[in-house]
Order: structure tokens, then C-alpha cells, then sequence
């Protein structure tokens, strides 16, 4: 190996580090809010990639539908929790989950006839995405807000296999790549660079720096931090466990469609190609031990760059080596969580 070989396998392995950044985030905000280990993380951003080149090629992306089913359902337990006795604020409630994801289906109907630009296509697909995430905890987990972490892990497996069957169902088995959206490379000391891999780093800073800001200066941030350090303190102050697990799916959804969208133009991805992403974003997570936010970033970019080198120098064990590094990361947690 020289030394351009081992930058350009930086590059690489930093682009794809930000996305397992974006990923790993999305699990330890979860985690810290829900108790949920969210395996179905990695399928919001393979919806994500499908219904963005669905846009792109002039389609109805099969996004629409799964919404709309959601929708439904969701409406109608709405509907048997006001014959229960609960009607109080019902149309409140009924307007909140369906106009927004409504107006969202509606205009990605008619998004063939707009002609609309490739980042508005963008724009739509993590919208689309982003809106199934408070639906997806409204549906399954808000009754089991209260239960084990173990019953909260079988779940979310049962609804990763659920959405891998949506998923081949309303978007087929076909592999789809999208163009970049910007379609540019320069060199940087002989090493060519391009464009997409500083979008997907400085998107990935974006988020980040956002979040951070939500969490430290605005209400509903704070409110949030207060849910994941103390739930019963929380409640006790008025803060909804129910709204703060809408908000905490609502930003994993959000995350999982920008990071579809941004690696739709790197790699042919699949109905079922999140699951593996997902799985790398925790490994990511465990560094942090789905509490720290910093240890998961760094994390995530460790992930990235030996993922990168493996392949370069044992590419038929790449994932392998990606997957056994958890081993060590938690017997080393596990003496140190004994020695406490």
C-alpha cells in the first residue's frame, strides 16, 4: 500500500463513517428516549434511497402506499380509543397524524407532473420517510411504552421483518442507484475527491451541530433530554412520554431518509440493504454504550475507515472484522461496568 492508496481509502472510509454517524446517533437517541434497541433503523433509509430514485425516474414511489396504510391504521386505533371513553381532543388528534402525511402523499402523486428538482425530490423522499416514524411508535409501541427491554428488542426485530416485507412488496427486489447530486470531483494532492463524499461529510456535520443545537437551546430539545435522563421525573414535570417517543422516532425516521438519500448515489442498494448498514451503525453505537453521542460519532467514523482498509487488504472478511470488533468493545464494558 502507498500512500495514495491509504487516502483514497480514507476518503472512502470517511464518507461511509458519516453515514454510520447519522445511523448510530439515530440509535443512541432512540435507546436513551424509548429504551428500544430500533432494528428497523436501516430500513427507513433503504425507503428513503427507493423512494428518491422513484422520484428521479418520474414514479409514485411505493413510500406513498406504505404511508397511507399507516395512516389507516393509526386513524382507526384513534377511532376505538374514542369508542373506548377517550374522545376528548379526538379531531386534534386525528388531524395531527393524517394531514401531514396526507399532504405528503398528495404531492408525491403528483410529482411526475411538477418536474421538480433533484434536491426537492430529495427534499420529498426523507419527508415521506420521516413521516411513517411517529406513525410506526403510535401503532406499535406506545402500549408498550412500559415494557422490557427484552420485549421491546422482539418487537422491533418482528417489525424489521414486517418492513422488509413491506418493502419488497411496494418497491420489488430491483436494485436501484441514483446520480449524484452534484456530479463533481477535483484532486487534492494527486488523490481525486469527489463532491458527493464532502456532501455526505458536511450534511453528516449538518445534523449533528443541528441536533446539538435543538437539544441545548431549544424547549422541546430539553424536554427530550429530560425524557432519556429521567423518565418518572419527567412525567412528574408534565412531560409526555408518548410525545417525546413520537419526536425521538420522528428524528431517527428523518435520519435514516437523509442518509438513504445521500448513499443512493454511492452504492446499488436493495429493499433489504439498510439491515446491514443498520447493523454497522450499531456497532457504532456500542462504543458509545447507547448512551454517549460523542463515543458513537467516533465510533461510527472507527467503523467507516477499518470497513475501508479491510477491504482493501481482506475483502472477503471485511464484514466479519467489522462485526467482531463489538466482541472486544463489550467485554471491555462488561469489566468495566464490573468494577463499578
Amino acid at each position: 500500500m502507498n500512500a495514495f492508496v491509504a487516502a483514497y481509502l480514507t476518503q472512502d472510509g470517511l464518507a461511509n463513517g458519516a453515514i454510520y454517524c447519522l445511523l448510530a446517533l439515530a440509535l443512541v437517541l432512540v435507546f436513551a428516549v424509548t429504551r428500544i434497541i430500533f432494528i428497523p433503523q436501516g430500513d427507513f433509509l433503504s425507503y428513503a434511497a427507493l423512494s428518491y430514485v422513484s422520484l428521479r425516474t418520474g414514479q409514485v414511489p411505493g413510500t406513498v402506499g406504505l404511508l397511507l396504510v399507516l395512516v389507516g391504521v393509526a386513524v382507526g386505533i384513534e377511532l376505538l380509543r374514542a369508542a373506548w371513553g377517550e374522545r376528548q381532543g379526538l379531531w386534534r388528534r386525528l388531524a395531527r397524524l393524517a394531514l401531514p402525511p396526507l399532504g405528503l402523499a398528495g404531492l408525491a402523486w403528483l410529482s411526475p407532473l411538477l418536474h421538480l428538482p433533484a434536491l426537492l425530490h430529495a427534499a420529498l423522499a426523507v419527508a415521506l420517510v420521516a413521516a411513517m416514524g411517529p406513525l410506526l411508535y403510535r401503532i406499535v409501541y406506545r402500549r408498550l411504552a412500559r415494557a422490557t427491554t427484552l420485549v421491546l428488542l422482539i418487537v422491533a426485530v418482528a417489525l424489521h421483518l414486517v418492513m422488509l416485507g413491506l418493502g419488497l412488496f411496494f418497491f420489488g427486489p430491483e436494485g436501484v442507484r441514483a446520480d449524484p447530486l452534484i456530479d463533481a470531483s477535483f484532486t487534492l494532492g494527486g488523490v481525486p475527491i469527489a463532491a458527493q463524499s464532502l456532501i455526505i461529510l458536511g450534511t453528516c456535520a449538518a445534523l449533528v451541530l443541528a441536533l446539538y443545537a435543538v437539544a441545548e437551546r431549544s424547549l422541546y430539545g430539553k424536554a427530550l433530554r429530560a425524557a432519556a435522563i429521567n423518565p418518572v421525573g419527567a412525567r412528574l414535570m408534565g412531560i409526555s412520554a408518548e410525545l417525546a417517543g413520537e419526536s425521538a422516532f420522528l428524528v431517527a425516521a428523518l435520519i435514516g431518509g437523509v442518509s438513504g438519500v445521500l448513499i443512493a448515489s454511492v452504492t446499488t442498494l436493495y429493499y433489504d440493504s439498510g439491515f446491514l448498514l443498520g447493523l454497522k451503525g450499531f456497532v457504532a453505537a456500542i462504543f458509545g454504550g447507547l448512551a454517549s453521542f460523542p463515543l458513537a460519532g467516533a465510533g461510527a467514523f472507527g467503523v467507516g475507515l477499518m470497513e475501508s482498509f479491510a477491504s482493501f487488504f481482506a475483502s472477503g472478511f471485511k464484514e466479519t472484522i467489522v462485526f467482531a470488533v463489538i466482541i472486544p468493545v463489550l467485554l471491555w464494558r462488561s469489566l468495566a461496568t464490573a468494577r463499578r
